[in-house]
Parts: C-alpha cells; structure tokens; sequence
C-alpha cells in the first residue's frame, strides 16, 4: 500500500516570504505543481487548501482536497481516513503536529517539500 504525504498547503506557502499574500491561489498552483516530482509508486502526495486557495485544481500527481472549513480538521480527517497506511503531513503547525501524531502519523517541516 501507497504512503500518503500530506501537505498542509497554507502552512507550507506561508512559510516562505515571497509575496503569496498577493495572489494566494497562485500560491497554492505553485506549490502543486512543485509536489509534482513527490508522487511515485510508494507514495500518494495530498495538498490540502483552504480559503482563497480552494480553487486549485488536482493534478495526476497531486491530490487536491479543498477544505469547505479548518484546513487543519481536512488534514486530520485524511490521517484518520488510513489508519492502515504510512502518512507524514507537512507541517509547521504545532497544535496540527500533536492532533496527526496522536492517529499515528509522522509530522516534517515546509522544508521538507519544494516550494519556490
């Protein structure tokens, strides 16, 4: 069975002082299309969105979920929807780091993705 990484899209574009704030949903395309390189046989790559970024689209490589509310509750309801798969959510958010490591998944920082 496929890993799963979970990106938590706002946290990983806020991350980076490069003028998102202009133009989020633009944020948000960049960052899918740098996560494209992710995916591969062993691993499913997510990106979650929320607010002004909820309309990027997915890709054949990128998963797009789309938060109708808390980005933070979608990323916890991806985890608790594979109990039986290795997931790492992409992260930066502390109180988001303990909700995934209580289901059992394991948290790394934005760095750990590519984002220009």
């Amino acid at each position: 069975m496929r890993s799963l990484l979970i990106v938590d899209g706002a946290n990983v574009v806020g991350s980076v002082p490069n003028g998102w704030w202009r133009d989020r949903l633009a944020a948000a395309r960049r960052l899918r299309d740098a996560l494209t390189g992710m995916d591969s046989p062993e691993t499913e790559v997510v990106l979650v969105v929320e607010g002004a970024a909820r309309d990027v689209e997915g890709t054949d490589q990128v998963r797009v979920v789309s938060a109708s509310g808390s980005g933070d509750d979608a990323i916890v309801d991806l985890v608790r929807a594979a109990p039986d798969r290795d997931v790492t959510v992409v992260t930066a958010d502390r109180a988001l780091r303990e909700r995934v490591h209580a289901l059992g998944a394991a948290t790394v920082g934005p760095r750990h993705v590519p984002y220009p």
